[in-house]
């Protein structure tokens, strides 16, 4: 061995023992979150690293910047190959990754391929981040200029890989035959030389070695931990429908979980969801209150959370006592996140979508809700009426659970106390009963099943709300007992599925009842009337078709929270002659109508209204029919096309209607 090898190997030693220190600091703070099992069904999640993780599908959403960044982080992967040799070489300086015979011809040229590639790369992202200036990138110095120094780490890592595979082809002639294939580094080669090869070599092996080192240890201290974090984050990230379900209530517990006011009462992964962090702004741009004027931003929750952790865990791992300042600075107070960043949350799921490493922006801030509301009784005062409604009534309208039914006058609909068992249950839901406007849709859809010969009933007066907005406002305690209340109902009658024109009804009654012993199998009106069209069972007359330019407006629970998106448009498709648009926002990246996660009964009192900033969208395509399938976006669409004067022009029709319009 020699000297180099001996100064190496302290060098490697130090650095390892550094970032493992670290990397260990920052998994017992993880550590401090609540437990939730993210272990589960190791097949699926190895498949979503496969295809988030390495395949980079979520990142290239955005082409421009994703395809700059797939090919650093591929050009990272590939190129742990020369990392890795140069690391042995530090040990023992005779190895060569030539000892591969015929594989090691495939390394080199990928080395070479994709070390260019991010060279690029990274040049452009320097330009983008500092000449361009994208709105979404702009931050305080800080980021600017820890961007700055991680991009030309990278740079510097592979010019010294360059510098080092040139050098070694003046110095190696008998693996010509080899080396040949670092063809980048061959035709630069001739530039260098021979003389200085070896001067050049040891500069670019050694400043090769010690960038990677120093760029390992500065990781823990950086936005750029998610090269290390990303993808056991999308490997625990949640399966299935993003649901919000949290620990069911057991009033006589003490302990009884009253949501996150502070960063250890988040679950685990919320925690490690902070250091994963890549604060690239997807999500922010894609938020709709954000987008809007709102105080949120989906970034800097994330943020937030990361540093509220840093600064009070250190405190409850070691067990001591914390500075007075430190246990005031609430996650969730004016020091970090503030009341009007967690209300101006419509729960569109537009942030989770997008981010690239399946940060859970969501429910951690429905568990901060939670904690606003059951732990400080602190939320908007017309919040306060929803409550009370819901606990009074079973509905967040103050009408009596006696004209529930009321919507059904005149028409011939079956309750289930009558039949005890059928093959649909029809869940009407509270709009579907109550709203005047939503009642001709549940008209339509009754008369469609009766069409149709479908063997269906509904609950009628013994219907209550299905929970939904009583969770995402926070009140976990109300939202549970009309789960529980509607669960003990359900159980008195036997059907095959319950059919909902709500998409809150589908996701909450669909995905999140399992957890209190209802599973069952939950579809939306769109995708049943597609199938009872698609089975003859109502026929649409051509002479009735309608002859319209109809856009229809993605409902953020039908799409980004259950992946409904064609059955709507398939239905428009057939009853209409004429021509359906799409807006500039649609499918999985459609804009939210601003309804959701309670904020149907809310006031927007700051900024833009999100509904007048989808409404603009939708009109600006010139439809003669806005489409919704969701009670909701019906109402905030009806209310922007009202707002910017166009009622007479434009009307707001759900996908129920269109078809009852349109049949024999």
């Amino acid at each position: 061995m020699t000297i180099q090898n001996y100064l190496f190997i302290l060098l490697f030693l130090a650095a390892i023992s550094f970032f493992l220190s670290n990397l260990k600091k920052i998994i017992s703070f993880v550590k401090l979150g609540r437990p939730e099992n993210r272990f589960d069904k190791p097949w699926k999640r190895i498949k979503r690293v496969l295809t988030v993780g390495l395949a980079q599908t979520k990142i290239l959403r955005d082409p421009v910047p994703g395809i700059m960044h797939a090919f650093i982080f591929w050009g990272f992967v590939t190129l742990l190959t020369a990392v890795i040799e140069a690391f042995i070489q530090g040990f023992y300086s005779g190895f060569s990754l030539t000892i591969l015979g015929p594989v090691s011809k495939i390394l080199f040229a990928s080395q070479d391929t994709f070390g260019l590639l991010v060279i690029l790369s990274v040049l452009f992202a320097l330009f983008r981040r500092y000449v361009t200036h994208p709105k979404r990138l702009q931050g305080d110095g800080h980021t600017n200029k820890d961007a700055a120094i991680i991009l030309f780490m990278i740079l510097g890592v592979m010019i010294t890989m360059f510098g080092v595979n040139i050098a070694k082809i003046h110095l190696h002639p008998e693996y010509a035959n080899y080396y040949k294939f670092h063809y980048i580094s061959s035709l630069i080669a001739p530039v260098l030389s021979a003389s200085y090869a070896d001067i050049v070599y040891a500069i670019s092996w050694w400043a090769h070695v010690v960038i990677v080192l120093f760029f390992l240890n500065y990781l823990p201290y950086s936005k750029h931990f998610h090269v290390i974090t990303s993808l056991p984050n999308v490997y625990f990230s949640k399966l299935g429908p993003q649901t919000l379900e949290t620990e069911e209530i057991n009033f006589d517990n003490e302990n009884v979980f009253l949501g996150a006011g502070d960063s250890e009462q988040l679950i685990w992964k919320n925690i490690f969801d902070g250091y994963t962090c890549t604060e690239c702004g997807r999500c922010t741009a894609a938020c709709p209150a954000n987008i809007t004027g709102k105080p949120l931003s989906p970034r800097k929750i994330i943020m937030n959370t990361r540093d509220r952790t840093n600064e009070k865990a250190p405190y409850l791992v070691k067990n001591i006592d914390m500075p007075s300042e430190v246990q005031e600075h609430k996650l969730v107070s004016e020091y970090y996140i503030t009341d009007p960043e967690l209300w101006a949350c419509t729960t569109c799921m537009a942030c989770v979508k997008e981010c690239p490493v399946n940060i859970e922006h969501v429910n951690a801030i429905v568990d901060m809700r939670r904690f606003l509301v059951q732990s400080e009784s602190r939320f908007p005062e017309e919040v306060m009426t929803v409550f009370s409604n819901m606990e009074n009534n079973g509905a967040p309208w103050a009408f009596p659970q006696s004209d529930r039914l009321r919507w059904a006058d005149g028409i011939d609909v079956p309750l289930a106390a009558d039949k005890q068992e059928f093959d649909i249950l029809y869940w009407v839901g509270c709009a579907g009963a109550f709203d005047a406007r939503y009642q001709n849709v549940s008209r339509s859809v009754a008369q469609l099943l009766n069409k149709a010969g479908v063997n269906y009933a509904v609950l009628g007066t013994q219907e209550k709300c299905n929970g939904d907005s009583a969770r995402r406002l926070g009140n976990e305690f109300l939202a549970q007992m009309l789960i529980k209340e509607n669960v003990e109902t359900l159980k008195q009658y036997k059907f095959k599925k319950i059919l909902v024109t709500c998409p809150h009804c589908l996701q909450t009654i669909g995905n999140e009842y399992k957890q209190f012993g209802g599973d069952y199998e939950v579809v939306h009106h769109s995708e049943f009337i597609n199938e009872l069209i698609k089975e003859n069972k109502i026929q649409i007359d051509d002479n009735k078709k309608i002859d319209s330019k109809v856009t229809f407006h993605d409902s953020c629970y039908l799409g980004r929270y259950n992946d409904i998106y064609d059955e709507p448009r398939d239905i428009i498709d057939l009853v209409n002659k004429g021509e359906q648009v799409e807006m500039r926002r649609s499918r999985d990246k459609g804009l939210c109508c601003g309804a959701g996660g309670g904020r149907m009964w809310m006031e927007e009192k700051i900024g833009k209204k999100v509904n007048i900033e989808r409404t603009e969208e939708a009109l600006s395509v010139n439809p003669d029919i806005i489409s919704t399938a969701c009670p909701f976006c019906m109402t905030m669409m009806n209310d922007g096309v009202k707002e910017k004067g166009k009622q007479e022009d434009v009307k707001v029709k759900d996908i129920a209607e269109l078809t009852w319009d349109s049949i024999k």
